[in-house]
């Protein structure tokens, strides 16, 4: 069972400026919690019990978050906040570990996948998670991550999570090219290659990488000795597509919905979406919304 998930979390957001400049980007919230602990809760959800943050020096909001905050839990418990008290102590369960490294300089996403090296080791396989994509499994009997973790277990390949997007925007995303049919939603395939933001006429699919993916630990060497590629960073799909060459890599196809809280529509629809089911303010915020709908 694969248990170890990394975050990516070291980087400064500049898609999210001017909220970015003082907070994290992966602090900014999605209804009453922020983007972050939407992420660490998927990856729970599909059995992981060891979260691996690959951080920064100016991020330290991020661990705190996840730490245990003993003056204020006394103070609740002390004032009858009960409800208050368990939302705070189930942020992280019991079981679960939250494990921070950092990462010094801004050298890339398959920089900073390395940086996790010392905690996963080279023999176990691991999930990267994006925090700027929230992966939504409502209505699912298990979420995307659980569904691809099984098919690398049942096929010994990495995953790449994908998604359908619309054909006139494919030159905006990595794009998959499947051997043979394109999987179906839940499924996974074998891949021939990866292209990153084709032209449209020349996309072998209308399937994007979409921020998920299951990884071996035999990337790591992989990755140490990947040179500098687009933007003069180390990238992590330039070490993948020498995984696929020689042992084959697949896409599983995602059948949730994917927000991009990274890009400020994203951001907006992620509210939407989330505040309008919240056990406790999603009636209020439906009013909201139907009371606005009707002033324009």
């Amino acid at each position: 069972m694969i248990r170890k998930a990394v975050l990516p979390v070291a980087g400064f957001g500049t898609r999210c400026l001017p909220a970015s400049k003082a907070i994290p980007k992966e602090m900014i919230t999605i209804v009453d919690r922020p983007v972050i602990q939407y992420v660490v809760q998927e990856a729970v959800a599909a059995g992981i019990r060891d979260i691996v943050l690959v951080t920064h020096g100016t991020k330290s909001a991020i661990e705190n978050h996840f730490d245990k905050h003993f003056e204020l839990e006394a103070g609740l418990e002390a004032k009858g906040k009960t409800e208050l008290l368990e939302e705070l102590r189930a942020i992280v369960p019991a079981d679960v570990n939250i494990i921070s490294v950092r990462q010094p300089e801004p050298l890339g996403l398959g920089h900073a996948v390395l940086c996790a090296r010392p905690v996963i080791g080279d023999d176990e396989p691991f999930a990267v998670l994006l925090p700027d994509v929230l992966v939504d499994d409502d209505g699912l009997e298990r979420n995307d991550l659980a569904g691809m973790i099984d098919a690398f277990e049942r096929t010994g390949r990495s995953q790449l999570m994908v998604e359908e997007v619309p054909r006139e925007l494919v030159y905006k995303y990595g794009i998959v090219a499947p051997k043979g049919e394109s999987p179906e939603p839940g499924e996974s395939c074998e891949l021939s290659g990866l292209v990153e933001k084709p032209k449209v006429e020349e996309a072998p699919s209308n399937l994007s990488v979409i921020g998920r993916y299951m990884l071996p630990g035999r990337i790591f060497p992989l990755l140490a000795k990947t040179p500098p590629g687009a933007g003069n960073e180390i990238q992590l799909t330039d070490a993948i597509e020498e995984l696929r060459v020689a042992e084959g890599v697949d896409a599983y196809r995602m059948q949730g919905t994917t927000y991009d809280c990274g890009h400020q529509l994203g951001y907006l629809e992620a509210i939407l979406a989330y505040g309008r089911r919240h056990s406790r303010y999603g009636k209020g915020f439906t009013e909201l919304l139907k009371r606005y709908a009707a002033e324009d």
